[in-house]
């Protein structure tokens, strides 16, 4: 009987020989090497392909982003977002090139995004909201005591006028002026100084250069920018600046304001004023003057409570935090319940044209939500909407001018933007049930009623009630439906910040950050952090309540 375990003519011959199959030098198939016992090694060099010189690219283009941006942060002092972008290249660059981390290759992008634009955006958020972030407070005490200064001056009574010559350095604004029948140019942050090779006409400097001299038509378009230009007018900070109103002409101004770094204080060497620093980031007198701006500081938890203790604000806030509540339970009851009253309706195969109602219901979830919004807007005004001129035969309905219809009718409004989407959940949802479950039940004499209530409803819950929790979140925070269809409004009376009967919280932290004149991101903040622990919450016990259902 033959060997079972013989290799065979065709193999024997292969090695026999020594020659096509081991190749030159003992190498085996594919450029292995032989080891005793006449096994082949595979060699470890391997052609470079088109994908490697492909993902060098793409990496150097990764590697070429972040060193930018280290060299950019690290211009900028921003020591924080260079170490990160240090550690985006080196992480990338190692991930990429090494043949141990493969798994890493599809996690670490994510992990990028979600550190830069989850992780980051909500630490940084939650340190905002413990500070007096915003109009008036929005850089360092350095850059407050400059502003200050910059902003208490007044001209030198007696001073000379210099003619004046604006200029351009890579976007950098300065002033040219003859001085002593010398032409001195000076930046924002360089102090005037005699400059070699400037053209002077007509004791008017003309040419600098490493200057561009901006035309009339250049001076136009910043002339806000030229007009709040201050040129040092020496190294002495007591001897003032050179300022413009006209672009052509320079007056010297000193400040009124004298700052002590060692005392830490503001002085008015004309009335003798002093002014100190204070908690809450500005220089303020013993009569409660205050000097604007001031800087950034920590207020511990003043943000959050001010909405319960300020008599202006809390009454808004609990009508507005009842309101969001309210909002967003009936727009997910009301869109649940029409939606799957169409699908149960829909879902009898004895309704002919079924597929064509179906696709005609889902037609406002194809549309853009905020251009509806704006359409229904148009059409609910109360004075030339179609539905009070049509429909209503010219009568003057405030939809969205008085309190409550304005919310009813954001209500019907959501309504039909909602509904498809509840419909097409529900319509699938339905398709899933087992048919024999519901025939066994129909069978054991339940009725309609009682086969919907308690077998239909809790299986169909089963899936949908995770959809339900999370469209309750997303009305909790439907921002865009409030400020396309009202705008929050009609607005409450007497509050120090704009916001009305119909805002929601995330409009109301939109409001209190960007609509209220003295814009508060240290309280918008607050809010918004209060809203997170609310969605929260709210999310983690509906779904704890959900695990229930799986039981079913």
């Amino acid at each position: 009987m033959p060997d079972q375990t013989t290799t065979g003519p065709s193999v024997v011959s292969d090695l026999g020989t020594g020659g096509s199959a081991a190749g030159a030098g003992g190498d085996g198939p594919a450029g292995g090497r032989r080891r005793a016992g006449g096994e082949y090694r595979p060699s470890h060099a391997r052609s470079v392909g088109h994908g490697f010189f492909i993902k060098l690219v793409l990496v150097g283009l990764v590697d070429a982003a972040a060193l930018y941006g280290v060299l950019a942060a690290a211009a900028a002092e921003q020591w924080g977002i260079a170490a990160f972008s240090a550690f985006v290249l080196v992480v990338v660059t190692w991930t990429y090139f090494s043949k141990r981390m493969l798994p890493a290759k599809y996690l670490v992008p994510g992990l990028i995004f979600l550190l830069v634009y989850q992780i980051f955006a909500m630490a940084y958020t939650g340190y905002v909201a413990f500070t007096n972030y915003g109009d008036g407070h929005n850089s360092t005490k350095q850059d407050a005591v400059a502003a200050v200064l910059a902003q208490n001056e007044v001209r030198v009574e007696g001073s000379a006028s210099f003619p004046l010559t604006v200029v351009d350095a890579d976007g950098t604004l300065g002033f040219a002026v003859v001085r002593d029948g010398v032409a001195e140019v000076g930046t924002a942050e360089q102090p005037l100084a005699p400059v070699e090779g400037a053209t002077v006409t007509d004791g008017k400097v003309t040419a600098v250069p490493g200057y561009d001299v901006l035309s009339f038509a250049d001076i136009v378009p910043r002339q806000s920018e030229i007009i709040a230009l201050r040129v040092p007018f020496s190294d002495d900070p007591t001897q003032g600046s050179i300022r413009t109103q006209d672009a052509s002409t320079g007056y010297v101004y000193t400040p009124t304001l004298v700052y002590d770094a060692a005392a830490d204080t503001m002085t008015d060497p004309v009335t003798g004023t002093v002014y100190r620093p204070s908690a809450t980031g500005n220089f303020v007198s013993a009569d409660g003057v205050t000097l604007t701006p001031g800087w950034r500081v920590s207020v511990g938890f003043a943000n959050f409570t001010q909405f319960f203790s300020d008599s202006r604000i809390n009454g808004p806030f609990f009508e507005i935090l009842a309101w969001t509540f309210a909002f967003a339970f009936l727009s997910v009851a009301t869109t649940f319940a029409l939606g799957l009253f169409l699908a149960i309706a829909f879902n009898d195969p004895r309704m002919r044209g079924r597929k064509i109602y179906r696709s005609l219901l889902i037609l406002p979830y194809a549309f853009p939500a905020f251009l509806s919004a704006l359409v229904w807007r148009g059409m609910l005004n109360p004075r030339f909407g179609f539905i009070n001129e049509v429909l209503l035969n010219g009568a003057e309905v405030p939809w969205l001018t008085d309190p409550w219809m304005a919310k009813i009718s954001i209500l019907l409004v959501n309504l039909w933007l909602g509904f498809p989407y509840m419909f097409l959940v529900s319509t699938g949802a339905l398709q899933s049930i087992p048919s024999d479950v519901i025939e066994s039940a129909t069978m054991d004499g339940a009725g309609k009623w009682r086969v919907f209530r308690s077998m239909t409803l809790p299986l169909l819950m089963i899936s949908v009630a995770p959809l339900l929790i999370s469209s309750f979140a997303f009305n909790f925070n439907n921002f865009s439906l409030i400020f396309m269809l009202t705008g929050g409004g009609p607005n409450f009376v007497g509050t120090p910040i704009v916001v009305g009967h119909t805002d929601i919280l995330i409009s109301m932290v939109y409001s209190v950050a960007f609509e209220s004149g003295l814009k508060d991101y240290g309280l918008a903040s607050a809010l918004s952090i209060m809203i997170f622990l609310v969605v929260g919450l709210i999310s983690y016990v509906g779904f704890r309540r959900t695990r229930t259902l799986e039981e079913i």
